[in-house]
């Protein structure tokens, strides 16, 4: 039974699946997850909001155990909160929402997964944990350069959450891996800025590796946008982008981040009404569990 004397629990609604094998309090777990059904500034298909919770319905058919890591589900003490109580509407009260539910989780000593919704949700949880981390590393993984500063009247668009979260940490402490689509604008940014690491579909991720390396020990952010993924075995995304990554490239991603301190993350941009055949669902839930388990280290 949950406590009742702790006001975390009454942040989410815990109605419907939970992710597989995780608890519903968060007694002696040092990681949770919760969904943000938010899609509120889609500029192209809609569904994001039904992320959360199509990646719990379809956790329950995927093994607990992951070859590449060596590691079960079954002996990690994780929590599923639920999906945070947010409206439909203008994306600021969500971001505001978003901040001050990390603030709480890290102060419980907890570290935290987000299961989006639209990509304009990451910027609320960096501006909570900035103040934390102070040295935060933000790595991005995007089909899109997300850099623009107003998208369809907005500056809190999904388009606009890495340029949001350039205002909140310097361009040294921001990585960008694998872009492959932008205005003309945003890739002479990436490429002068050098924060573009170059990463191709079947090849070594050495280019992340020399990125990181300086950064061992230091705090990193993950941020995953799952239009990262090639079409093709993830079409239901909102914003699907030809020429992009494959399982293998998102392992040869944990095989370097396994090295390092990462302290959150996110998965977002899921829009499972897209996908018929669930397997958008299923690939999201696979990258859901190879996250637990690195934070969980």
């Amino acid at each position: 039974m949950k406590p009742n004397n702790n006001s975390i629990y009454n942040l989410f609604c815990d109605e419907g699946c939970i992710f597989m094998n995780a608890k519903r309090t968060y007694k002696e777990c040092n990681l949770c997850l919760f969904g943000v059904p938010y899609d509120g500034t889609t500029s192209f298909r809609p569904g994001a909001r039904f992320g959360p919770s199509a990646i719990r319905e379809v956790s329950q058919g995927i093994e607990t155990y992951c070859p590449q890591l060596n590691l079960d589900l079954e002996d990690i003490n994780f929590t599923d909160l639920g999906s945070l109580k947010i409206g439909y509407g203008a994306p600021e009260p969500v971001i505001i929402k978003i901040q001050e539910t990390t603030k709480k989780i890290y102060q419980l000593g907890i570290k935290q997964l987000m299961l989006g919704g639209e990509h304009s949700i990451t910027a609320g949880a960096i501006k909570a944990l900035i103040e934390k981390y102070p040295d935060l590393i933000l790595l991005q993984l995007d089909a899109h350069a997300d850099l623009r500063d107003t998208w369809l009247g907005t500056r809190h668009s999904h388009a606009c959450v890495m340029k949001r979260s350039l205002e909140l940490l310097p361009s040294e402490k921001v990585f960008q891996l694998g872009i492959r689509s932008g205005t003309q604008e945003e890739f002479k940014e990436l490429r002068e800025s050098e924060r573009l690491i170059e990463f191709q579909p079947g090849q070594p991720a050495i280019n992340l590796q020399k990125a990181l390396d300086p950064m061992l020990g230091k705090p990193i952010y993950l941020t995953l946008d799952l239009d990262w993924f090639d079409p093709s075995i993830l079409p239901g995304t909102g914003t699907p982008e030809p020429g992009g990554f494959f399982w293998n490239d998102f392992a040869a991603v944990i095989d370097i981040l396994i090295n390092h301190n990462l302290i959150g993350a996110d998965i977002v941009e899921l829009a499972p009404n897209i996908d018929s055949s669930g397997i958008s669902s299923i690939l999201a839930a696979k990258v859901t569990r190879s996250l637990i388990m690195l934070l969980n280290k």
